[in-house]
């Protein structure tokens, strides 16, 4: 019996219970779409860049895995090939937005805004026909960089390392791919984040904007790996595998994250605020008034200062349930943080549509039912990296604390 098959029972119910609720949520969207359009959009945007940032997160994480080595990602690494091979799933769903929700999103898209002095300049880069063969390209990059992390890594796992030197073809090529991979992902988002929400108020830039949905990307798929490897850690094969000291490098892994994310977030504020030119504060200027300002300090607390805090506590890394806690906090923030991002645009004064609860659930829900299929295929722990082999060597198993 492989180690797969003590996982099908409760992944089988994971992938049931998201297709329920993801269908319910849908259904739910879809009245959302009939009757009220111009908020079914607003809400599908926020939620699906929140549920993108998973996949293309586990994609740059697994790069870097590969190029820097160290048995840190071994736990995670299944994970995040699991949330990584979702895209071509993401690429359906951005459908609805290119097709139908562009001129409701996004003033550029609208045929009697061509003469504006702040579109009209931009119409070449900013159309429908533009973005459309852009959203093409940026999805063929990142589903060929999350097949070949998948396809691999089990060329590496069917290796019998008897020989001693069969896995090394596999192995090298996941590294060589890491280094032009990270500049394509880097590249691929910061023009996607321009794309997709920075548009939305097209005379307003930041140079810096790509960065901080790179860096939520990467907090956020690396708060999801460690949930799902804190759930995992009292089942078959990760029981007796993984360790306190597993959990503890994933937590000062996740404190980068979280300071990363900060900092670019104030650096974009304090480059603005200094500067106080009228074309860039249109940005913050939505977001400092009615209500949701309040928003803004939420984040910084739950998202930066409670993160940043708990993190410095090598207790509170050494234990699977206080990791997970906290790791299911910071996703939980950081849909708020793209509601955010995109919301304030379209209302100037806070509030929550029904929708802004529906989307979510319905995306997360067929989402998480892909994850989950993907996941109990295939053996939770690479079986044939050499890392896990020094892993083995120089690391003490103490047991983690128990989600």
């Amino acid at each position: 019996m492989t180690d797969t098959e003590p996982q099908r029972p409760y992944l089988n119910r994971i992938i049931v219970a998201g297709l329920i609720l993801g269908l319910i949520g849908l259904t739910a969207c879809a009245a959302g779409w009939y009757y009220e359009p111009a908020q079914f959009f607003q809400s599908y945007l926020f939620a699906y860049m929140y549920w993108l940032g998973i996949p293309l997160g586990a994609v740059a994480a697994l790069m870097v895995l590969h190029l820097v080595g160290g048995a840190w990602g071994l736990v995670i690494r299944r994970p995040l090939e699991a949330a990584a091979f979702t895209l071509p799933l993401m690429a359906l769903l951005l459908v609805p937005i290119l097709f139908f929700g562009l001129p409701d999103l996004y003033s550029w898209a609208r045929p009697e805004a061509a003469g504006e002095p702040t579109i009209a300049p931009k119409a070449a880069y900013l159309n429908f026909t533009a973005v459309l063969v852009r959203a093409i390209l940026y999805f063929v990059i990142w589903s060929a960089l999350g097949y070949l992390l998948n396809r691999w890594s089990l060329e590496q796992d069917r290796t019998d390392d008897r020989t001693g030197t069969i896995y090394r073809a596999p192995t090298r090529r996941l590294r060589t791919l890491g280094g032009p991979g990270l500049g394509l992902y880097v590249l691929t988002v910061t023009f996607a984040a321009i794309d997709w929400v920075m548009s939305l108020q097209p005379g307003w830039y930041s140079t810096i904007y790509g960065m901080i949905f790179i860096a939520g990307q990467g907090l956020v798929s690396l708060a999801f790996a460690i949930v799902v490897v804190a759930l995992l850690s009292g089942r078959p094969p990760l029981a007796g595998t993984i360790s306190a000291n597993n959990f503890h490098d994933l937590g000062n892994l996740l404190l980068t994250f979280v300071i990363l994310w900060a900092y670019l977030g104030f650096s974009q504020l304090l480059i603005i605020w200094a500067g106080n030119l009228p074309e860039e504060i249109q940005f913050y200027i939505p977001r400092f008034q009615g209500g949701w300002e309040w928003v803004g300090v939420f984040l910084v607390v739950f998202q930066f200062a409670l993160p940043f805090f708990v993190l410095l506590l090598r207790a509170a890394k050494r234990r699977a349930w206080a990791i997970g806690l906290l790791a299911a906090l910071i996703m939980a923030v950081h849909l708020v943080d793209l509601f955010w991002l995109v919301a304030p645009t379209f209302r100037p004064t806070l509030y929550i549509d029904w929708l802004d609860l529906a989307t979510p659930i319905g995306i997360g829900g067929i989402w998480l039912a892909a994850f989950a299929w993907r996941l109990k295929g295939h053996p939770l722990m690479p079986l044939h990296d050499p890392r896990a082999r020094e892993a083995s060597e120089h690391e003490g198993h103490e047991a983690p604390g128990r989600p």
